[in-house]
């Protein structure tokens, strides 16, 4: 059974820091391309940043470019994502999935983590 766990949310302020992780299990990991994808109440669903199953390539949205940084430890099956400069539109659940090599998630959604930015 593929397992995603995020965790690390939580209420930060306006600028401030919050390093989320996400533990995977039940998939072959270390071959795994990565997501983190965020979505704020009434709104879709968004894509945050991607990195590849080397760690060497990650992408980031506009909106975190410069903010936020995604990483991995294949030895820990965890991906995570560094968030510094916090802003309220920031607020939202944070996922994490494998990605297919045309982009598409692979697996089904875990419980993600919240993240509460207050002004």
């Amino acid at each position: 059974e593929v397992q995603l766990q995020a965790s690390g949310g939580g209420l930060a302020q306006s600028g401030g820091s919050l390093r989320l992780s996400c533990a995977t299990s039940g998939f072959a990991f270390s071959n795994s391309d990565m997501a983190w994808a965020r979505q704020a109440p009434g709104k879709r669903l968004e894509r945050v940043a991607t990195i590849k199953s080397d760690g060497d390539t990650t992408t980031y949205a506009d909106f975190v470019e410069g903010r936020f940084t995604i990483s991995r430890d294949n030895a820990k099956n965890t991906v995570y994502l560094q968030m510094n400069d916090l802003k309220s539109e920031d607020t939202a659940k944070y996922y994490c999935n494998a990605m297919t090599a045309n982009g598409l998630y692979f697996y089904p959604w875990g419980k993600g983590t919240l993240v509460t930015v207050s002004s």
